[in-house]
């Protein structure tokens, strides 16, 4: 990626870490992304309120427990805050301006749909299938878990090149 510059500072992004996700339970999330979807548990801190994660989540008085987990070329950090104490949950459906998701290419979407649904992650409609253009033959759908988040699972057609 070529760098950018702006008031005669250049920068350039290098590459993306991983996507954050605020859950209620960091044990059920963590069970969700190890059990169910196979990614490595890479660690779990704690942070107390203080200037740091004040500083840095713009929350007077957040503290949180955080894991890291790891899958096939992304990892996903879940936050689970225990402070302060009005923490509202937001349930945005896909066309909600800010709602976010998640795409991954997996083999054998209706199992895993199956295998998933056993964690109350649920489909939002049905699983469709591109019929035209050049991703003919794709399948994808979108799915929702407990906390509102939104992961997309797509599927390549059989002939499709790898």
């Amino acid at each position: 990626m070529a760098g950018l510059s702006t008031r005669g500072q250049a920068f350039r992004i290098k590459s993306v870490d991983h996507t954050g996700f605020t859950v209620a339970s960091l044990d059920e999330s963590l069970r969700f992304w190890v059990d169910a979807m196979g990614f490595r548990h890479l660690y779990t801190w704690t942070f107390e309120p203080g200037p740091f994660i004040e500083q840095l989540v713009g929350v007077p008085g957040a503290a949180m427990r955080l894991a890291m987990v790891e899958g096939p070329g992304h990892s996903i950090e879940l936050l689970e805050y225990t402070s302060p104490p009005e923490r509202p949950a937001y349930r945005p459906r896909s066309s909600d301006v800010g709602s976010v998701h998640l795409a991954f290419y997996v083999e054998n979407i209706d199992a895993l749909l199956g295998h998933i649904a056993g964690f109350g992650w649920l489909p939002v409609g049905e699983v469709q299938t591109v019929q035209s253009g050049e991703r003919n033959g794709l399948r994808l759908i979108y799915v929702r878990g407990p906390d509102g988040v939104t992961i997309e699972l797509l599927q390549l057609p059989e002939d499709a090149p790898k």
